[in-house]
């Protein structure tokens, strides 16, 4: 397991489970103190890889009693938006792409593009995604795709 130190730095001091930030010097008791949430990663049959990332210790905790929610950010002009921890594991599985919302112009896509990707680099930081912005309908799609 690495140094607690090094993930937090690795992830900027930010909670990948509700994005907000993690404070370095709380005690690592606090509800909202720093902890590392490792899981394994299966790259093959016979091989995995432990990934970890950094979490306040109450969502770490929390996330093994309800499903974690990466939550879209209020300033978005996003519509219908799918639940991006489902699709991103469901893409991950299967590949493929998926529509995961739709946004009213372009530049509205564009910045929700740029927000989940990033977003998604901490979220599942060992997958590779790319976002396209397609009209249609009058409106602008998210397609979230497997890389």
């Amino acid at each position: 397991m690495s140094d607690l130190n090094e993930v937090g730095e690795r992830d900027n001091w930010i909670c990948w489970l509700c994005d907000t930030p993690v404070d370095p010097d709380a005690s690592v008791n606090s509800d909202r103190g720093p902890s590392v949430d490792s899981f394994e990663v299966a790259r093959s049959k016979k091989k995995s890889d432990t990934v970890e990332r950094l979490a306040h210790r109450s969502c770490n905790t929390m996330k093994g009693k309800i499903a974690p929610v990466v939550p879209w950010p209020e300033h978005l002009l996003v519509v219908d938006p799918s639940p991006i921890v489902a699709t991103v594991d469901r893409l991950n599985k299967k590949g493929g792409r998926e529509a995961i919302a739709r946004c009213p112009s372009r530049e509205d896509g564009l910045e929700a593009a740029s927000w989940l990707l990033d977003r998604l680099s901490r979220y599942s930081p060992e997958s590779n995604f790319d976002v396209e912005v397609v009209p249609g309908g009058g409106q602008f799609l998210l397609m979230l795709k497997a890389a």
